[in-house]
């Protein structure tokens, strides 16, 4: 009977191991470690704990991983010009709650990116968020519904006095308007948090924004996302001593106790992947995903966002309401081997939600298997092959995907992973 049951649940890795490594994953919030950090794992850090900080833990033993975790904290410093680093967190979530928990008090006015506006569900009334206060307030959007409307939040900031602003969405196009509105949170104490998960690793190479210099005090995020880690999450501040002593004690004993060892010791090695890379990498997500927008228009799909280049992330949205929704076009795409997720768009009612009018695309873990613009004329025209022509594109799918096997790491160098 173990026996039996144990080879089934190895047949199962097995079979996602091969049928992944032949589809076009266009997931905007996943991403795929080099093979050497993913070699790390499963070590006897997987079995052990590590309460506290290094040097200060609540268990004997920890030496080696405080060593680990004090290299991961010094090199997250220096690769994202910040004074402050918890690696703590086990996900970007328990990482917003961490910080929530100490920001936001019962009846505060938060304001937050709505759902349909590309806001994430930690920052909403049935998420995080809303665990600490009702009084949460969308922000206004411009008529593309993908930006802030800077004008009419100032107005609306004066009307209802929010403490807390949360920037970042899980649709993520474009930078949100920081700078243009620090000085009024200033003026006004507002604490600016910046929810950076999708576009965490286009923020470390240097091609997205820097929300810790425009005036925001922190900066919560996956790490498995555009940065290309294992699944954890991370808070980075400029915040002075008490302020990020009450950070601090937000991750632990806030949030967290042990810290899944096991998945820190690659994220060491992945952030020297990315001060080494990361530029390089980053500049060809944005690339590919311009690229691969502006591609997919000129054969028909309703692209949003042409009016501004399409994007300046590693996303696309993609309106597909003339093929069935979201939920029906995601579907049937992934019987097709092309695997991304249905998404809200902006101004669509909450009831859409199991059937939006929109698709997500990310163009990070393509990127990484050396993929560029080339490639994305491809992939643009296999999208149309099968939502407008009708046809099955599952085979050239495999095809094209078995040439990409390799992790990149220079672009312009072709260097690959051995």
């Amino acid at each position: 009977m173990y026996e039996r049951n144990v080879s089934q649940i190895e047949e199962i890795v097995k079979k996602q191991n091969e049928w992944r490594s032949s589809t076009l994953n266009l997931i905007a919030s996943e991403n795929v470690l080099s093979n050497r950090a993913r070699q790390s794992m499963g070590s006897d850090f997987t079995h052990r704990y590590a309460e506290g900080h290094p040097g200060e833990r609540y268990y004997q033993g920890t030496e080696l991983i405080d060593e680990v975790e004090s290299r991961l904290k010094k090199h997250m410093k220096t690769l994202f010009h910040c004074r402050q680093v918890d690696v703590r967190p086990i996900s970007g979530t328990v990482a917003n709650d961490a910080v929530f928990s100490r920001f936001i008090r019962p009846g505060d006015v938060v304001m937050v990116n709505s759902t349909p506006g590309g806001g994430h569900i930690s920052h909403h009334r049935a998420g995080s968020v809303g665990k600490y206060t009702t009084n949460i307030v969308n922000f206004p959007l411009t008529a593309d519904g993908f930006h802030i409307d800077v004008e009419r939040t100032i107005e609306l900031i004066r009307a209802i006095s929010p403490t807390v602003l949360i920037f970042g969405k899980s649709l993520f196009l474009f930078p949100e308007p920081v700078s243009e509105l620090a000085e009024i949170c200033r003026e006004r104490n507002i604490t600016v948090l910046y929810d950076g998960a999708h576009v965490l690793g286009l923020i470390a190479g240097g091609r997205f924004q820097n929300p810790l210099k425009e005036g925001a005090l922190l900066i919560t995020g996956s790490v498995h996302k555009t940065f290309f880690g294992s699944q954890r999450g991370i808070i980075l501040s400029n915040a002075g001593e008490n302020e990020w002593r009450k950070i601090d004690k937000g991750a632990f004993p806030g949030s967290s106790s042990n810290h899944h060892l096991d998945t820190l010791v690659p994220l060491a090695i992945t952030v020297y992947e990315m001060m080494e890379f990361g530029q390089k990498y980053a500049k060809q997500v944005i690339a590919n995903a311009k690229h691969l927008g502006k591609k997919m228009h000129e054969l028909g799909m309703k692209v949003a966002g042409a009016e501004f280049d399409y994007t300046e992330s590693h996303q696309l949205a993609v309106d597909v309401t003339e093929f069935g929704g979201g939920d029906e076009v995601a579907r049937h795409l992934k019987d097709n081997n092309i695997i991304l997720n249905m998404n809200l768009l902006p101004f669509e009612p909450l009831e859409n939600v199991t059937n939006p009018a929109g698709i997500r695309l990310g163009v990070q873990e393509m990127t990484r298997f050396g993929m560029k613009q080339t490639e994305m004329e491809v992939i643009a025209e296999l999208f149309k092959k099968c939502l407008i022509d009708g046809r099955y594109v599952g085979d050239e799918v495999k095809e094209l995907r078995a040439r990409y096997q390799s992790i990149h790491y220079s672009f312009d160098q072709s260097v690959v992973e051995v």
